[in-house]
């Protein structure tokens, strides 16, 4: 469990200076939720189309992948203020 923290939160970092706009999230528990989404969506991908197994779990590079599609889900939910930025109150 401890593990998937940092490799998620490590993920959301890598993630968030990958991606250009200001509407990224900000904030450790963000980051972190944002990282451990990532690593979730791409260990369900990655099961459903046979690259995982069932008790496998998604490395590094694909859960920064991850990490990336949630971030621009999230980045398009703002723009069209669908959600608020908690971090620009």
């Amino acid at each position: 469990m401890i593990w998937i923290l940092v490799v998620g939160f490590v993920a959301g970092i890598v993630a968030r200076l990958l991606s250009p706009g200001p509407n990224n999230p900000s904030g450790f528990i963000l980051t972190t939720i944002l990282g451990i989404a990532g690593a979730f969506l791409a260990t369900f991908i990655g099961q459903q189309i046979g690259h995982y197994g069932p008790n496998q779990g998604a490395g590094f590079i694909t859960a920064t992948i991850g990490a990336l599609v949630v971030l621009f889900i999230w980045n398009r939910l703002v723009a069209r203020n669908v959600i608020s930025d908690p971090g620009n109150r």
